[in-house]
Order: structure tokens, then sequence, then C-alpha cells
């Protein structure tokens, strides 16, 4: 992207930690005893706490899909691994105090005629609620919709503030 006199910004640097989204990693892995293992060890000692993650994998590979508590040195630290990753915008969103949160999300969503790709939970706690990432067709819209329906979304700032006795 160009801005003014050839000043070249970096799309991923352009959403802040305010942003009402989450950022997921998705890693390519070799489908062995002990890939996985081997990935998360990388967080350790960094102070950085996984809050999500998903596998889907094949006879030969995987993709584990995770989230962080700290997108900036988790892309760091995946950097400097030289493993194979891509990055993805996922909508987070607070559980609504209801018989069927996850029907309720699913309306609002239904309505704006979006699709939701996939779905997984959060570890992620606030008043005793929890929350969803979702993968859906438009990030912005879900997010506009999921707002105007007056439900919570879940920023990355989010991840590191909540509660403690989670923990």
């Amino acid at each position: 992207m160009s801005f003014g006199d050839d000043e070249v910004m970096d799309p991923l640097t352009m959403r802040g930690r305010d942003w009402p989204g989450l950022r997921q990693f998705c890693v390519f892995a070799e489908n062995r005893v002990g890939a996985l293992h081997s990935l998360l060890r990388r967080f350790e000692g960094h102070d950085i706490r996984v809050v999500a993650l998903s596998i889907d994998n094949s006879v030969d590979c995987a993709i584990v899909r995770l989230m962080l508590n700290n997108t900036e040195r988790g892309r760091e630290i995946l950097n400097l691994s030289g493993l194979t990753y891509s990055e993805v915008d996922l909508v987070g969103v607070e559980l609504p105090e209801s018989s069927q949160p996850h029907v309720e999300i699913c309306i609002a969503l239904l309505q704006a005629e979006l699709n939701v790709h996939y779905t997984y939970p959060l570890l992620f706690r606030r008043n005793g609620r929890g929350a969803i990432a979702l993968s859906v067709d438009d990030v912005d819209l879900a997010m506009k919709t999921l707002q105007d329906k007056g439900l919570r979304l879940i920023s990355e700032r989010d991840l590191w503030d909540q509660d403690d006795e989670m923990y």
C-alpha cells in the first residue's frame, strides 16, 4: 500500500491491538509424533499463552490453527523458527447470557447472510462468560452485525486482560 511519498505500510500492522478482531496463525506441520509438542514449546518461557487451538490433519501433514495472547511476539517466534505459516483475521465474540448463546450468534450472522466457515472456543473468561472465535466470509461486516445486535466483541487486548482466576 502506498501512502503519500511512496511510503509503504505493511497491512499486518494496520490493525492494532484495539481492533475488535483476532489474529489466528495457521502453521504447517508434519503429521508425526511430537510435532505439536515441538510447536507449542516454542512459546514456553516467553510469557505467551495459547488461547485457542485446532488441528486439521491428513496422513502426511497438519495445519495447526492457534491464537495467542500476544500476537506480535508470537509472529516473531514463528518467523525466527522458520516455520511455514499464514495469518487469518477472525471474529471473537463473548457468549451472551442466554439459554442458546451459539444460536443467538448464528442467527445474527444468518440475518446478515454471512457464512461461518468454522468456529472454536477461546480459553477466555470475563465475568464468568466464555467466548468463541469465528471464521466468516466478511470479518468487518460480521463485527458490525454482532455489535449492532448488542454482542460484545473480543479484541486482542481482551486476551491480555481477562479474569485471572481462570488460570
